[in-house]
């Protein structure tokens, strides 16, 4: 998203200290675009056209058409949109990644290429803050790679791959490797992938003249055996970083080294609601823009968890376990005011818009409900 992206370009100045992000201005129009999982309902990628002014959200329809686009990142010039194809999540069969350039005055997409994503279930994806590299997950193999991309959107030859092997201690699920995300460091320096089948957040230096891949030293953090890592977020000052556990239903809290890449575990706490018996898969996570709140989905118990963050440790304390009126939250992203947060429910085919209070990081629902099929990915675009 690209007001986020904007965040973490200013919130590290890389002379071994860490500043804080500069305010970036919010422009009146945005696209939302919706990724999904395509069926009877859902042909691709959708768009809505957003007012910050008013906070009002139009439907335009059909941006682009694919199968599957399950995870959307936008180009440093916000020029190209692309999009992974989630296919052969549970075997080898290989998935694609997608590039669209976007007009933005409509909010259409038209296909510029693809390329296959060098595993199966290809799962996430960022751009690198040159522009010039993208990198991805693939959760049905188990691994990540680096592909270069042109200046006409174009997403070209693979600079790195690495594959990763092991397993966790439940047999049904951690039989194997599976890297659930990647995220790039603050200074552009370091890749982190967390890996649901191992326990592990792979740490390597990225090399963004090449982008060449090193492991770095230490080349992993964990997390507790069992909890199955699915997504990372920094603070905005870069000074800590949150791990959502799919399996486990918590969030990890790190002190985060920028100077060696290391990531010192702080704390685990559950996303879930006192009492909760039920299973749970937990999704997505976020910091707000003022590095004060954490904000992670639940799918099963159908919630989003606040969490409030100590400024001097780092450390979580959670605040609400909000229901998100609608069924399995996979994705959810604040808006690029700060002002709102959008509860993608796959299930139930609806984003329910929610505002945040600026002083407590708690959530409220609003009323606003947007209808869209299968939504699990939304990211904002500034538009004409």
């Amino acid at each position: 998203m690209r007001w986020r992206r904007l965040f973490q370009l200013g919130a590290m100045a890389f002379s071994m200290s860490v500043t804080a992000a500069p305010k970036i201005p919010v422009a009146r129009h945005y696209n939302m675009y919706v990724g999904t999982y395509t069926g009877p309902h859902s042909k691709g990628i959708y768009v809505f056209r957003y007012d910050t002014r008013s906070a009002e959200f139009t439907p335009l329809g059909l941006a682009g058409e694919m199968v599957r686009p399950s995870f959307l990142a936008v180009s440093s010039n916000d020029k190209f949109l692309y999009a992974v194809s989630e296919l052969g999540n549970s075997g080898r069969t290989h998935g694609y990644v997608y590039s669209f350039s976007i007009d933005s005055a409509s909010g259409k997409l038209t296909f510029v290429n693809k390329q296959d994503s060098r595993g199966g279930g290809a799962c996430h994806l960022v751009v690198d803050q040159t522009g010039k590299f993208l990198l991805l997950a693939n959760y049905g193999s188990g691994s990540a790679a680096v592909f270069a991309l042109s200046p006409d959107g174009g997403i070209g030859e693979s600079t790195a791959f690495e594959q990763f092997s092991g397993t966790g201690p439940d047999r049904k699920r951690q039989r194997g490797p599976h890297a659930h995300s990647v995220v790039l460091s603050h200074d552009n320096r370091f890749l982190f992938v967390p890996d649901l089948g191992t326990d592990r957040i792979h740490i390597f230096r990225f090399d963004a003249a090449t982008g060449r891949l090193t492991p770095n030293q230490p080349p992993f953090a964990t997390v507790d055996p069992g909890a199955g890592p699915r997504h990372l977020t920094f603070t905005p000052n870069g000074r800590f970083a949150y791990v959502v556990d799919e399996m486990g239903s918590s969030v990890t809290a790190f002190r985060y080294d920028a100077t060696a890449g290391a990531l010192n575990k702080l704390q685990a706490i559950s996303t879930l609601p006192a009492g909760n018996t039920h299973e749970n898969d937990s999704a997505e996570i976020e910091t707000d823009s003022g590095g004060r709140f954490v904000y992670a989905s639940n799918r099963r118990n159908d919630s989003i968890a606040v969490f409030s963050i100590a400024k001097a440790s780092g450390k979580l304390t959670r605040i609400q376990v909000e229901p998100t009126r609608g069924r399995t939250p996979r994705n959810f992203t604040i808006d690029p005011t700060g002002k709102y947060l959008l509860a993608a429910n796959q299930d139930s085919n609806n984003i329910v818009v929610f505002r945040i209070d600026r002083k407590t990081g708690k959530l409220s629902a609003t009323g606003k409900v947007l209808e869209a099929p299968s939504p699990v990915c939304l990211t904002f675009v500034p538009a004409e």
